[in-house]
């Protein structure tokens, strides 16, 4: 279970941002925008510390885990809706991630956040407020900017768990 780490991380932020997302702050904006890129950070550093297949053995713990609890703490379109967006975004962050990681050390946190985000966005708020009377359009346009924003600012503890890649994910 060295992956225990990584897995309670990603339960954390699932699950909270399952929650938060149901609180608006504005009519563009709700509180899960803040804490949702931070799954992004989660898969990319243990992509970055022992690579895809455990990035993607994380994603999916987080993804049952997640779904479940977030069943008791939301409603089920939003706990549905939410677990088709993650797994589609992280894995796709995944790929990307590999595909960059030999670039600069910020290129691939940075694109694979990036694009991930705006596959995520769109099929979960489209998938969880379609039909309603919420104006996901909006809410949505305004979580991607702050995702995106919080992509650039969690560079900087991305960098500096960079020589600590040991304490996230054991070698025993």
């Amino acid at each position: 279970m060295k992956l225990w780490r990584p897995i309670l991380a990603m339960l954390m932020v699932i699950t909270s941002s399952n929650y938060l997302v149901q609180f608006p702050i504005n009519d563009w904006l709700t509180w899960g925008a803040f804490t949702f890129p931070v799954a992004f950070l989660v898969t990319d550093l243990t992509n970055r510390a022992v690579g895809t297949g455990a990035a993607r053995r994380v994603a999916w713990a987080g993804f049952a885990i997640a779904v479940l609890v977030s069943l008791a703490l939301a409603p089920w379109r939003i706990a549905a809706a939410s677990g088709a967006a993650f797994i589609t975004g992280q894995l796709l962050d995944i790929v990307a991630f590999n595909r960059l990681r030999a670039m600069s050390w910020w290129k691939a946190p940075l694109i694979g956040s990036f694009v991930a985000s705006v596959v995520d966005t769109c099929i979960f708020f489209f998938l969880a407020f379609y039909g309603s009377d919420i104006d996901w359009l909006m809410l949505a346009a305004g979580d991607l900017t702050i995702k995106w924003l919080m992509a650039a600012v969690l560079l900087a503890p991305y960098r500096a768990m960079l020589p600590r890649l040991q304490m996230w994910v054991p070698a025993h």
